[in-house]
């Protein structure tokens, strides 16, 4: 997935999701609570046997089947759309304008990785997150990658820049996955600090994200 690239003040060049590079038009984690796993003991029963369900309870605190939590795992082509909610970001990011897209993969071991379409490789576009399931069909991603920026550092023997760390960017998802689990839906925030946990800026929009499979062409990724 390719995404035009604008004039965009490159303040935040290394900012995960490409906040620095946008269109001229425009611009949880699973797991298992500790306190939930206790050794089984022997209770003895009056009357005829009976299978119980158990389950494994989430560190959210709720419960949900193997097969409802499974339900997220998988390869996805995501998108994310600014909502105009923006801060130390000059000029701002306009309401519908494309902030980022990607392919993400949402692991069974509660754990997810991202392939930055906005950010080029020589900056790092892989990201890493965790996540949970927080209700019916609904899922939290807490996610942080290394932020550089591009446009600064030492200079390299064609006189052009290696980049420069600038912090943590915090990215966090709360998507709903559609009940035939082919697509999800949801908002995302994402915050930027440098090494000092100074705030630099902060972004809002929506997600959506669409699945992946062994059929899908090429054709419905763009």
């Amino acid at each position: 997935m390719r995404i035009g690239i604008g004039k965009f003040v490159p303040m935040l060049g290394g900012f995960v999701l490409a906040l620095a590079f946008v269109p001229n038009a425009l611009a949880a984690c699973g797991g298992l609570s500790s306190s939930l796993v206790q050794p089984s003991s022997w209770q003895p029963q009056v009357g005829r046997t009976m299978l119980l369900r158990a389950s494994l309870a989430l560190s959210s605190g709720r419960e949900y089947d193997d097969d409802e939590n499974a339900a997220i795992v998988g390869f996805w082509h995501v998108k994310f759309v600014s909502d105009g909610i923006s801060s130390g970001i000059p000029g701002g990011v306009p309401k519908g304008a494309p902030v980022d897209a990607g392919y993400s993969q949402w692991h069974s071991d509660g754990t997810e990785i991202m392939n930055s379409g906005g950010r080029a490789p020589n900056t790092g576009d892989f990201c890493l997150g965790v996540w949970a399931q927080v209700g019916p069909h609904q899922y939290r991603l807490n996610h942080f990658a290394a932020a550089w920026d591009p446009t600064k550092g030492e200079l390299d023997s064609a006189g052009n820049p290696v980049g420069a760390l600038v912090g943590p960017a915090n990215i966090k998802e709360l998507v709903t996955l559609s009940p035939d689990g082919n697509s999800f839906a949801g908002s995302f925030s994402i915050d930027q600090y440098d090494e000092s946990n100074n705030h630099l800026a902060h972004l809002e929009g929506t997600i959506t994200g669409t699945r992946i499979t062994v059929n899908t062409q090429p054709s419905s990724v763009f």
